[in-house]
């Protein structure tokens, strides 16, 4: 029996695609392919990344991630999405709008990963772009912000790309990789974005 089941319907049912890609939640029939993306990625990724939990990557780690991500969704907190290639079904990386904010603010925060197999292939870019009407659209986002470290050339390029607009610094923002570090603020807001 699966623990986490997209309704029909609603916002957690969101899936888009394009341009080769399908942006869909993770289901717990994803783990293997997952946790072999992600292993494989490890030291790719760790330099842009919170510190992984020691049971990242097992079966019962993922159930909790899913279970976690199925009352965010419901509480309209966060979408996680993960980025499959409609080719060859293969998993490329994901997508998360977290920190939803309802009421005056409409905006949400979307971080990504990549796994390194298909890095700075143009993937994320095509990915995010794809995603953005969904955030605007069926989301009804006003603003969608996202944080980079300022050495993190590839993300910097991929959030310009799609039109976002550095807007300041913030010091020691986040810890990443066990380190507070500061991080380059962007802002995209939905007229940029039709426009």
């Amino acid at each position: 029996m699966a623990l986490f089941r997209l309704p029909s319907s609603g916002p957690a049912a969101l899936a888009p695609r394009g341009n080769g890609l399908l942006l869909r939640a993770p289901q717990m029939a994803d783990y293997a392919q997952w946790a072999s993306l992600r292993e494989i990625s490890r030291e790719y990724l760790t330099p842009w990344e919170p510190i992984w939990p020691s049971d990242d990557l097992t079966r019962s780690g993922f159930r909790r991630r899913l279970r976690r991500y199925a009352e965010d969704i419901s509480a309209d907190r966060s979408y996680p999405f993960i980025v499959f290639r409609e080719s060859d079904d293969a998993m490329l990386g994901g997508i998360t709008l977290a920190n939803v904010r309802r009421g005056i603010v409409q905006a949400g925060t979307i971080g990504y990963w990549m796994g390194q197999p298909f890095a700075q292939r143009g993937y994320m870019t095509v990915a995010l772009r794809l995603l953005l009407p969904t955030l605007f659209g069926e989301l009804n986002l006003h603003r969608v912000e996202a944080a980079c470290i300022p050495t993190n050339t590839p993300s910097i390029r991929v959030l310009e790309k799609c039109g976002f607009t550095r807007e300041g610094l913030a010091r020691r923002y986040l810890c990443i990789n066990g380190v507070w570090q500061d991080h380059y603020l962007y802002g995209l807001l939905h007229e940029d974005f039709r426009g």
